[in-house]
């Protein structure tokens, strides 16, 4: 049971820093990614890689890793720049299944579907299994400390208060003469090193990655505890995070037992024309969720 609630804080950790690099680019900027797990996934196969097959040291394959999910973003927001709202949700989403279907059909770059075994982790074989998870334990437990206070203080600085800006209305401060593209290119940036760090730190703790692992449901959990704590509210979304991954037999038994009510309750909904298409699209999101979890 030991082994088991400190696993689940690791993985609380691992969402939080997530959650914290989404915060940037959804919370803060209000640029709606729901190819978050895309970002995750570079992050843990450029560190798996080259610790596994280049023998980089473990601290070298993670900043590798957190480099090369920001230019990925870089790139990814340089494409995108001119797309808003849903037309931007779709094609981050695509960005993150072409990541997925691509690392499970070459086979030449990290063995396809069959994914990367024994990732190395910092000092795993010294301390047994316990022990390194308790260490790995307070290694995230860390990153998110440091992350938040970072964070917290991009925020209240004048790059945070200019990504709020363009949040709620981009002609705006655009006549106030800040560069709204570059703005956006460097929250997407900032945002995807905090998931390529995520993905790194991962994939040195299960020391297993594959392309499954890297589903579309990880985004709904990260975009729920967004959420949950308030977009653009960086402190109160921890407790979120903490019951999302520490109750997951709950979740799924309500989702189970209400994905079907749910499902007739946007269709009365949509047919009385209460909620609009957006909204309807966030809602088929939140269900097509609840029915991966149906079959799990």
């Amino acid at each position: 049971m030991e082994h088991y609630l400190v696993a689940m804080a690791v993985t609380a950790c691992l969402y939080a820093i997530m959650a914290l690099g989404m915060n940037v680019i959804w919370g803060m900027a209000g640029l709606i990614n729901l190819g978050l797990v895309g970002f995750f996934a570079v992050g843990a196969y450029t560190s798996g890689l080259l610790t596994l097959k280049a023998g980089w040291p473990i601290a070298a394959g993670i900043l590798a890793g957190t480099i090369v999910a920001a230019l990925v973003g870089v790139f990814v927001a340089l494409i995108t720049v001119r797309l808003r709202g849903d037309y931007l949700a779709i094609v981050t989403l695509g960005f993150a299944e072409t990541m997925r279907v691509v690392m499970s059909n070459e086979l030449w770059i990290a063995n396809g579907t069959d994914g990367l075994s024994g990732i190395p982790g910092p000092w795993r074989q010294a301390l047994g299994p316990h022990g390194f998870n308790l260490l790995y334990l307070f290694i995230t437990a860390a990153v998110v400390a440091v992350l938040f206070f970072l964070f917290q203080r991009l925020s209240n600085a004048p790059f945070g208060r200019v990504l709020r800006a363009i949040r709620e209305d981009e002609q705006v401060a655009q006549v106030a003469g800040k560069n709204v593209v570059l703005f956006k290119v460097k929250a997407f940036a900032v945002g995807s090193a905090a998931l390529g760090l995520a993905g790194a730190l991962y994939g040195h703790f299960t020391s297993f990655i594959a392309p499954d692992l890297f589903a579309p449901l990880l985004t709904l959990y990260i975009k729920l505890s967004l959420l949950a704590g308030g977009l653009g509210n960086i402190g109160s979304y921890g407790l979120a995070l903490w019951a999302m991954t520490h109750a997951p037999v709950a979740v799924v038994a309500a989702l189970r037992e209400t994905s079907i009510l749910f499902g007739l309750a946007i269709a009365w909904a949509v047919l009385h024309e209460r909620i609009g298409p957006a909204r309807v699209a966030a809602a088929l999101l939140i269900l097509a969720g609840a029915g991966a979890l149906r079959l799990a």
